[in-house]
């Protein structure tokens, strides 16, 4: 996107506050028409009452991979695991004693909550926190722990908003805004402050995640009046891009609909502060999907064994993609590792689409003819185009002339996928690239299987062998071709044993044949002919 004007940048056009949009600025609380002002705020920002100056650390193994120096700023490290109480303790630190002794509500989907709900009972005062219902579970539990009423309400950030704003007028309550009000806009600006402070070298650009605005406009207002040199980068999720296209159509734009795996940054609707400030002072912005977000996860915990939330890796996910954009040697990026409250039972998917975020898997759909040494045939295959690892192998028998295979590889580059599609293709067997198709990557690869009309006199076993290089093509390749595979599922789990679930039809003849591969494969196996699912769903 180009680059905000000088006009702009200096702050001398301002948007009024929209009252009827979402804003809550109130006369007494008017908004700063200019970065300097804005730095007055950060720099007397009371926010150390409960946050801590959270390090800025290299992020090295990143760093050597991408050619360019990645530091984190760790807001994962707060108390409450997000730089969220930064804002809302400073907005409360300037409320009067009557409007704290009428107790504060606010709207958030998670992170913004904890900071009210610490904030409030550091100061004593009663705190109602309404959020979505599609919160995790984690961050429900931890207002709750923090003494906050928790009220669940809609499905986005703005849903809860409006509801928070019905009970505020019911109850008479303080509304503390999660981030279109000033003083939360100064409290998150503190972030930029230390980073500056922590680093006095060179900073090409850095990068924030965007949800209403907030922590970027307050980052962007204090770098921009000290260090304007610095491009500030904010970074939206593709299917929450609020501020990317209310910037674009030079006025606040309203979603129909927010997609929810970052839900700390699943906003429909920017607010009018930080609007003006994020138009004003920002220079660029990336959008990333769902795949390279989960990839980031994975970077920073390799680099620093903690697990951030979708929406504190933004910025790592749209630094990688910056590179790979516009080629970067050398130099010096900083992202805002902004929250960590993820719910434990969300890694399973993100372990799964981090391979290919990091475009280190590749799926396909390959059809092979129904005849025997075939499928030997095309294992041997396998091996031979350099990829490093079966991750998914699935197959149903269903035709009588050709089978169709859902396969899995690893790869170094997404490249890579359609190389080794053209070698399945040179020797005859038809190839579709599925790395991209996410029908394939979130349900087919699940489904596929199934009864079968020519799966006569099927036995099934489950095996269990080392995951280690080749065991599976092992397996695989040790079979006799003469005996036809009816069903195969594997799938890699990244556990030290691997599990194979196989339907073999073997002649009667061969019988004592097939009991001897048993034997001498030494692979620890049930059979599961008898298995009641089996008889329900397969046989």
């Amino acid at each position: 996107m180009p680059r905000a004007s000088s006009a702009a940048r200096a702050g001398t056009a301002s948007a009024p506050a929209d009252p009827a949009a979402g804003s809550v600025i109130t006369p007494k609380a008017r908004a700063p028409r200019t970065a300097g002002d804005y730095l007055k705020k950060i720099l007397t920002a009371r926010v150390y009452d409960v946050a801590v100056e959270s390090a800025l650390e290299p992020a090295r193994q990143l760093s050597r991979r991408l050619g360019n120096t990645v530091l984190l700023k760790r807001e994962d490290q707060q108390p409450v695991f997000s730089f969220k109480l930064r804002g809302a303790y400073n907005k409360m630190a300037h409320l009067s004693a009557e409007e704290r002794a009428r107790g504060v509500i606010c709207a958030s989907a998670g992170n913004h909550a904890q900071g009210v709900a610490l904030s409030a009972r550091r100061m004593g005062c009663r705190a109602v926190i309404v959020m979505p219902v599609t919160t995790p579970r984690v961050k429900i539990d931890a207002v709750q722990a923090l003494g906050g009423e928790v009220v669940l309400h809609g499905d986005s950030y703005s849903d809860a908003y409006a509801h928070a704003l019905e009970l505020q007028r019911a109850q008479g309550l303080t509304f503390v805004h999660p981030f279109d009000d000033p003083d939360v806009i100064a409290g998150q600006g503190t972030v930029a402050m230390e980073i500056l402070r922590q680093h006095q070298g060179p900073i090409d650009a850095v990068f924030v995640a965007i949800g209403g605005g907030g922590l970027i406009s307050g980052i962007a207002a204090y770098i921009k009046a000290v260090r304007p040199e610095i491009q500030i980068i904010g970074v939206q999720t593709v299917d929450s891009d609020a501020m990317v296209q209310s910037v674009r159509r030079g006025r606040r734009v309203q979603l129909q609909d927010v997609g929810l795996f970052s839900d700390g940054t699943a906003v429909k609707q920017v607010g009018a502060e930080t609007f003006r400030l994020t138009r004003a002072l920002v220079d660029d912005y990336v959008l990333v999907d769902t795949d390279e977000v989960c990839a980031a996860i994975k970077d920073v915990f390799q680099d620093t064994r903690s697990i951030l939330e979708p929406a504190g890796a933004l910025g790592v996910a749209a630094i990688k993609q910056y590179v790979a954009t516009h080629k970067c040697k050398g130099r010096t990026f900083a992202a805002i590792t902004c929250g960590a409250n993820m719910n434990f039972d969300r890694l399973r998917f993100v372990a799964e689409r981090a391979e290919f975020g990091e475009q280190r898997e590749a799926l396909f759909a390959v059809t092979i003819p129904e005849e025997r040494g075939s499928f030997r045939r095309f294992i041997e295959l396998i091996g031979s185009t350099g990829a490093r690892q079966v991750t998914e192998f699935n197959y149903r028998i269903a035709d009588e002339r050709t089978a169709q295979v859902f396969v899995g590889l690893t790869i170094a580059r997404r490249d890579e996928a359609q190389r080794i599609a053209r070698a399945f293709q040179r020797q005859g067997f038809a190839t579709v690239d599925l790395t991209d198709d996410d029908l394939a990557k979130e349900h087919v690869r699940h489904m596929v299987g199934g009864r079968s009309e020519l799966a006569r006199d099927e036995r099934l076993f489950r095996f269990t062998f080392p995951e280690r290089p080749g065991a599976l093509l092992r397996f695989l390749s040790s079979m006799n071709p003469g005996w036809n595979i009816s069903l195969f599922h594997y799938r890699n789990q990244g556990a030290d044993y691997g599990r194979i679930l196989v339907g073999i039809q073997v002649p009667t003849e061969d019988a004592q044949a097939f009991e001897d591969f048993l034997r001498t494969l030494a692979y620890p196996y049930t059979e599961a002919t008898d298995s009641a699912v089996y008889r329900l769903f397969l046989r």
